[in-house]
């Protein structure tokens, strides 16, 4: 089995890559940010409990994540291995993850970040907000933001994970299929 956790900057790839990847591995890709709107779309207890945090103007509680996340793990006893985009953000998350895996005995194999210049970002991120209609994605101070909050908090997994030898970090800048072939070859060192 393997399960990665891919990371980096907003426009680094993140999804672009797990698709490819996904294809690749026969891996599954969970997005919490999809596992977010599937919930609450289809009005599941834990999207309504979700929705209330959001409504409040709160972040949704780490462990209402990890519930999601622990529920879309089990709907796939089959799996081959998952790719997780999104999660975990923080170290408390990566705690979190790491502890729901073990117990299943499916542990991290590998974190890939995914590294890119933020002038260059800003620049993706400002196209790809031309033809998604995403508003996060037209307004370069909102996106610096972001960067910022990244820096803040999603960078210290760099060091959790490396004290697990765990961490792989990647060029994110060239063509895409570059860009698979760096990814493809940390993972492949793992099979």
């Amino acid at each position: 089995m393997i399960n990665l956790v891919l990371f980096g900057k907003p426009g680094a790839g993140k999804g672009t890559q797990a698709a490819f990847l996904k294809e690749k591995y026969n891996l599954l890709h969970i997005s919490t940010g999809d596992l977010f709107r599937f919930n609450i779309q289809h009005g599941t207890d834990l999207g309504k409990l979700a929705q209330s945090f959001i409504d409040q103007g709160d972040l949704v509680p780490d462990s209402v994540t990890i519930n999601m996340l622990e529920a879309e793990v089990d709907k796939h006893p089959e799996a081959k291995g998952f790719i997780f985009d999104g999660f975990p953000r923080t170290t408390d998350q990566a705690k979190a993850l790491d502890e729901f895996l073990g117990k299943k005995q499916m542990p991290i194999t590998a974190t890939i970040a995914l590294e890119a210049d933020d002038d260059r970002l800003v620049e993706r991120l400002l196209q790809r907000g031309q033809t998604s209609g995403r508003t996060d994605d037209q307004d370069e101070e909102k996106i610096r933001n972001r960067f910022q909050e990244y820096n803040l908090k999603t960078a210290p997994l760099r060091s959790y994970y490396e004290a697990q030898n765990k961490f792989h970090s990647i060029d994110g800048i060239g063509t895409i299929e570059e860009i698979t072939d760096r990814l493809t070859a940390v993972i492949d060192h793992f099979l």
